[in-house]
């Protein structure tokens, strides 16, 4: 087997980092601790790094250098407003025929949700928030609605968005509106409050990460400033 190049190494190492959220959006990716770690000089982490930039995760901004890029907020902003409709739409129409089993499997997952909290993983914890959310939608009646739904999680994937990486307090919330929400399906409440609850939880991440966004903004401006 071909040993890995310096550089394979080094874009492997922060491409992981990236993806399994250590190194969120806004992470700034300072070659010389980067190559000290990797035993290797900064030539081939800069490689690395300028790999990176081309497919998209990484950004160059003066005075500032390379960082993680930031989501595009205009296309996170539009995929989970439109998510939080569908899903909420899904949620509902699946309310009046919700199984008991269901409903504890939810729970279940949700419990290792809230375990989880103490060490926080933001990669596991999104699985296990992807498979809270199935067991509620997959189960819709209506088709066309469920393909939009696997198009919106299936677009925040593109995206790179564990939006629990870099708004970890966001997790906290997120398991609270969990109980909330099986609460009213196992109440059997009026559907549209069930859509209504599941629209909200949606568009409470989404509130959350821009916020960041613009935290991060605000700081790297004040920075070049």
């Amino acid at each position: 087997m071909t040993a890995l190049s310096k550089s394979e190494q080094a874009y492997r190492l922060i491409r992981e980092r990236i993806d399994n959220g250590m190194y969120v959006p806004g992470f700034r990716l300072v070659l010389a601790p980067i190559a000290a770690e990797l035993d290797m000089s900064v030539v081939p982490v800069r490689e690395a790094i300028r790999r990176l930039e081309a497919e998209g995760l990484v950004t160059f901004e003066r005075n500032v250098g390379a960082q993680v890029a930031l989501i595009k907020e205009t296309e996170y902003q539009h995929t989970m407003e439109t998510l939080a409709l569908v899903e909420g739409a899904a949620t509902a129409l699946i309310a009046p025929r919700v199984t008991a089993q269901q409903l504890k499997r939810a729970a279940d997952l949700n419990e290792l949700m809230r375990q989880s909290l103490d060490h926080f993983d933001p990669q596991r914890f999104t699985e296990l928030n992807l498979e809270f959310h199935g067991v509620l939608f997959e189960e819709c009646p209506n088709p066309h609605i469920l393909d939009l739904v696997h198009r919106g999680w299936n677009r925040m994937k593109v995206l790179r968005e564990s939006s629990f990486s870099f708004v970890p307090g966001r997790a906290h919330e997120s398991v609270a509106e969990h109980e909330h929400l099986l609460e009213l399906l196992g109440q059997h409440a009026p559907p549209i409050e069930i859509e209504l609850a599941a629209r909200e939880h949606r568009l409470a991440t989404l509130r959350a990460v821009m916020a960041h966004q613009h935290e991060v903004k605000q700081r790297a401006e004040t920075s070049a400033a």
